[in-house]
């Protein structure tokens, strides 16, 4: 992957992101010199462009649909969250502010924003992905991307973005570590009608979840371990997980509760 910038009237800024993206994830910064991003993917014998936008970045693969940084779903929950609507997600874990979470399959950072939002200043969220090019979308999408709200923007900018696979990080961690570890993976049957997750699938790790995986999280957790997966999905029975029921909707979460445990 290279990185380069998209135009503004501040280009020294995108330049100066740029660069700095380009040092922390490994890759190469390209400069943009008025080339189309297209070309400079080709001539830099590459096949991926991560393009430092002035309100976040955008990952392009030429012939794919462009990929932008943008909360999506996660902006609308958080500001049900905020008004002191409840949340699916939030319920299943069990959380409260103050909580940390670790974010195993982070994706986009949908889920994450409204862990962040619902720790508030004193919790911690960290975002784990698998793929570098989602990590570096995300990295810089979460420290740059402006909403209306300030209490979200202050959310995204509170959320560490790790590199890595989750088992690898997992079992580095110490015992009960962290309040709450979710997992959201790609779903084994995906909802194809699904515009904003099919462009991922370019990108993201399509492997199921490893048993080993949830033992780790099981033994990182405080509180929960969360699965989050197609309704009647066979894989809350694989992975030891107690579904919980959610009329009219086509995913839902299982849970592994901890506080009680030996």
């Amino acid at each position: 992957m290279i990185i380069t910038t998209g135009r503004c009237e501040d280009p020294d800024k995108l330049v100066k992101r740029a660069k700095a993206l380009a040092l922390d994830s490994g890759y190469t910064y390209v400069p943009r010199h008025r080339t189309s991003i297209p070309k400079l993917v080709k001539s830099s014998k590459d096949s991926v462009a991560l393009v430092v936008l002035e309100n976040g970045a955008r990952l392009v693969r030429p012939g794919q649909p462009p990929i932008d940084y943008h909360p999506s779903m996660g902006y609308v929950r958080v500001k049900r969250v905020i008004k002191g609507d409840t949340d699916p997600m939030l319920e299943a874990a069990g959380m409260q502010a103050g909580d940390s979470v670790l974010d195993c399959t982070a994706g986009l950072g949908s889920d994450s924003l409204v862990f962040a939002v619902m720790a508030g200043p004193k919790g911690e969220v960290t975002a784990l992905e698998s793929s570098s090019d989602l990590s570096a979308l995300l990295k810089e999408g979460l420290g740059h991307y402006v909403t209306d709200l300030e209490e979200v923007n202050q959310a995204m900018r509170r959320i560490e973005v790790r590199h890595g696979h989750h088992l690898d990080i997992l079992k580095e961690m110490p015992d009960q570590s962290v309040d709450i570890v979710y997992f959201d993976p790609m779903f084994r049957e995906p909802l194809m009608e699904s515009a904003a997750i099919n462009p991922l699938r370019e990108f993201a790790n399509s492997d199921a979840l490893s048993l080993e995986s949830i033992q780790e999280a099981v033994r990182v957790a405080r509180k929960s371990v969360v699965l989050k997966e197609k309704w009647g999905s066979p894989e809350f029975e694989r992975l030891g997980f107690r579904m919980i029921q959610r009329n009219n909707s086509k995913i839902t979460y299982g849970v592994k509760f901890l506080d009680n445990r030996d």
